[in-house]
C-alpha cells in the first residue's frame, strides 16, 4: 500500500478531516481519505511501534512497561493513589494492583494508609525504585529521539500541542 493512498473520486483531498464526502452531506470513506492519512491508524501505528520497542528494550531490565509507567509516574509525581496511578498509567486497577505487588516484591515502592483516611493508600517510590528507574530512563529518552529525529522543536510543540487538544475533546465529548 502506497502512501498517497489520499486519492479518491475527487482528487487529492486537502482536509481529510472536514472533508464531507460527494457534497451532499455524506461522509467520506476510508478509502477517499487514505489509511496514511486517518490519523486514528497513524496514532496507533506510532503507539504499537513505541510499546513493542520500548518492551524489548525493558527485558534487558527485568521490567514491563506496566512496571515502567508506574515508576515513571512516581518519579515525577509521589505519593499518589493506586486510582490516580492507574489513570496516569493508562492501565486497569486490577492490573495497576498486581503490579504494585511485584514492585513491592523488589522494593521499588511502598504503599502505606493514608493518615487522614485509611481506606486509601498512597504508592510513593523507594530509593531502590529510583535507581531502578534511572537505568531505564536513557535508553526510554533515546528511544524518544530517534521517534523525533528531522523534527524540529517548534513542530515538536505543534505536535504535542495538537494531541492535548484532541485530550480535551476526548473529553468534551466522552469518546
Amino acid at each position: 500500500m502506497s502512501d498517497s493512498t489520499t486519492e479518491g473520486a475527487g482528487g487529492v483531498f486537502d482536509d481529510p478531516v472536514r472533508l464531507r464526502g460527494n457534497g451532499a452531506g455524506l461522509r467520506p470513506s476510508l478509502g477517499e481519505i487514505g489509511l496514511h492519512q486517518f490519523a486514528p491508524y497513524l496514532i496507533n501505528r506510532i503507539s504499537l511501534s513505541w510499546t513493542t520497542h520500548l518492551a524489548e528494550a525493558l527485558k534487558a531490565h527485568e521490567m514491563t512497561t506496566t512496571k515502567m509507567r508506574a515508576l515513571a509516574i512516581l518519579s515525577i509525581s509521589s505519593p499518589v493513589t493506586i486510582n490516580e496511578l492507574s489513570l496516569y498509567a493508562l492501565t486497569e486497577q486490577s492490573t495497576m494492583s498486581r503490579t504494585l505487588d511485584s514492585l513491592e516484591e523488589q522494593e521499588y515502592i511502598r504503599r502505606r494508609p493514608r493518615a487522614e483516611d485509611l481506606r486509601v493508600r498512597d504508592v510513593e517510590m523507594t530509593q531502590r525504585g529510583r535507581d531502578a528507574f534511572a537505568k531505564v530512563w536513557p535508553m526510554m529518552y533515546d528511544l524518544l529521539l530517534k521517534m523525533f529525529e528531522g523534527i524540529d522543536n517548534e513542530e515538536y510543540k505543534a505536535f504535542t500541542a495538537t494531541l492535548h487538544k484532541m485530550i480535551q475533546n476526548i473529553h468534551k465529548h466522552e469518546i
